[in-house]
């Protein structure tokens, strides 16, 4: 068996080639970012900071403590600064705010725009999560939420009492991809503020605040840190927007232990050459499976024939390991013949670490200003850091059983 794992002769990947900080590739920023050794006798690593209480030599430095970069352990640490910092120059923003993990930073990032009688614009295909603090949080505070199509846009909905418009890129579970410069000029031009979720990215791979888009937020349970061993959120501001949700997120009590943030801060050093290889063997499982007579439709906005591939190729610079697919109409008892005997996927909930995933997924459920009828089974995969060609030998065995 065959496999190519060649990009398409018009998009090659650039991640190591953009300058987003300094004059430095995104490889030299994501090695030296939040690295500081002479504070630190000279360890490469920042250490790790377990602390509650600071101490300070006299009163007066006790009466300025507010001016302390270091004053109390829930406000940050030096390990949590690093990540701070690094997560900065890797978004290119103003600061950064980190959470305990990807849903409080979804969850900060509404509450701290949020009012009675404010209006947000949410994509039908949000992440999960983001519908569920929209609906069972936002909306009994007198926040009113409507969904848009992301591949139409808000012209059509946005209004003078909008506050906030959501984006993700591409969506969750489905994959379409929206035009995100044209929805954040016309929110910016209504005066509403812009949130991405942009951890399918890993940052890397598209900057949103260039865009025009005001917050990004990552889990960075996912590639950030990608070892599938974290849970950690991280929310980039840009300009004017990081004193808001830093103070919103602190009079919440949130905070980020300094163990989890070291480990955080460990992946990213790895996070360019890590996605370089989940984009090219995502793109390679993704064309097999096009070949596939069981696969009605493969939805990866790097592949040519995916609808969201103009935008994809003009505003990202790479792809991660993170797809869907659609099975032609199977039963569960022959999808459960596929899945359960597979040997290098895992079924589980997260993805963005070095292992690959595969599970169905039923995204009708999560829509209600869209619909969603495949045709067939939906299923989400990611593809990890092992080699593709063992990765498709185990798919393709696995289609074999479904039959």
């Amino acid at each position: 068996m065959t496999v190519s794992t060649s990009l398409d002769a018009d998009r090659p990947l650039e991640a190591a080639e953009a300058a987003p900080e300094r004059g430095l590739s995104m490889d030299t920023l994501l090695c030296h970012a939040g690295r500081h050794p002479e504070q630190h006798s000279g360890a490469v690593n920042v250490p790790v900071f377990h602390a509650s209480t600071i101490l300070f030599p006299t009163l007066d430095a006790l009466s300025a403590k507010g001016e302390a970069k270091v004053r109390y352990g829930r406000r940050g640490t030096p390990t949590t600064h690093a990540l701070e910092e690094a997560v900065t120059a890797l978004e290119g923003a103003e600061g950064t705010v980190l959470t305990p993990s990807g849903a409080m930073a979804i969850t900060i990032s509404l509450l701290a725009h949020a009012r009675p009688g404010a209006h947000f614009l949410i994509p039908d295909n949000v992440y999960g999560p983001c519908r569920h603090a929209c609906t069972e949080i936002l909306q009994p505070m007198g926040v009113e939420v409507s969904y848009y199509d992301p591949t139409v846009g808000i012209d059509a909905l946005i209004r003078d009492e909008t506050a906030l418009v959501w984006l993700e890129a591409p969506g969750s579970q489905t994959f379409e991809m929206p035009d995100l410069r044209a929805i954040a000029a016309t929110a910016r031009a209504r005066g509403a503020v812009t949130v991405i979720d942009n951890t399918w990215s890993g940052g890397v791979f598209l900057r949103p605040l260039e865009l025009g888009i005001d917050i990004s937020l990552q889990a960075g349970t996912k590639y950030l840190c990608g070892h599938s061993d974290v849970m950690s959120g991280v929310i980039a501001c840009g300009t004017g927007h990081h004193t808001r949700i830093r103070d919103f997120a602190a009079r919440l009590g949130a905070c980020v232990g300094p163990d989890d943030a070291y480990l955080v801060l460990r992946g990213m050093r790895t996070l360019s050459v890590r996605l370089r290889q989940h984009h090219e063997a995502g793109l390679a499982v993704a064309r097999w499976l096009q070949s596939r007579p069981e696969v009605k439709r493969v939805m990866h906005p790097g592949l040519p024939q995916d609808p969201g591939h103009a935008l994809w190729q003009r505003d990202f610079t790479g792809a991660s390991g993170l797809f869907g697919f659609v099975l032609h109409p199977v039963e569960r008892p022959q999808l459960a013949r596929m899945l359960d005997g597979l040997k290098l996927y895992g079924m589980g909930s997260s993805w963005g670490g070095f292992e690959s995933l595969l599970i169905p997924t039923d995204p009708a459920k999560l829509r209600s200003a869209t619909d969603w009828a495949p045709g067939g089974q939906s299923m989400r995969i990611h593809v990890g850091l092992e080699d593709p060609a063992d990765l498709i030998a185990d798919l393709e065995a696995g289609l074999e059983r479904l039959k």
